[in-house]
């Protein structure tokens, strides 16, 4: 009887090791993560709406039901990726993600030249070549020097009350995302 108790405990505890490791590489073999699901929605340089426009299912379902978001897929090895918003909203901010997810960088309409986004991603190497000589028009951009290949911008925009959402959804309708290659 104590065989067979010991036997079913070991077992039980070897289930349990089995069981945690298995919840803990979901996400790393998942083929429905969040860049699988930007893939089948849009290509890459396209803002994405996270949020079912039409009662659909959403890309990536909100955390938070005061902002709204969209997201781009890119890939810096084609060339730099530049985010522009013309206009106004109560508060933004826009984090940089690997392609697994894990949060890159992050800043928000404080860090901005009047509050205006247009933000750079780009590789150290592509940096250097700005330095050399910088264009123009990415005079006032914030600069995201990054080490990946490819990611994904998300910007999301806060909407104190109901009266402010079509502001806050024509702010990231006119949100975009460009491939600038030097």
């Amino acid at each position: 009887m104590r065989n067979l108790l010991y036997a079913v405990l070991v077992g039980l505890v070897g289930a349990g090791i089995i069981h945690i490791l298995v919840l803990m590489l979901v996400p790393e073999l998942s083929e429905r993560d969040a860049w699988s699901r930007l893939a089948m929605a849009s290509d890459l340089y396209r803002m994405t709406p996270l949020e079912a426009e039409t009662g659909g299912q959403p890309v990536v379902k909100s955390v938070d039901p005061l902002f709204l978001a969209v997201a781009c897929r890119f890939d810096l090895r084609e060339g730099m990726v530049q985010l522009k918003a013309p206009g106004k909203a109560p508060f933004w901010s826009v984090s940089i993600y690997d392609r697994n997810g894990h949060n890159i960088y992050s800043f928000n309409d404080h860090s901005a030249t009047n509050a205006t986004l247009d933000a750079v991603a780009l590789t150290p190497a592509q940096m250097l070549e700005v330095r050399r000589q910088l264009p123009d028009d990415l005079d006032g951009s914030i600069f995201v020097e990054t080490p990946i290949g490819e990611g994904v911008i998300v910007l999301r925009a806060f909407v104190p009350d109901e009266s402010w959402r079509p502001a806050v959804s024509q702010f990231l309708r006119q949100s975009s995302c460009e491939l600038k290659e030097l």
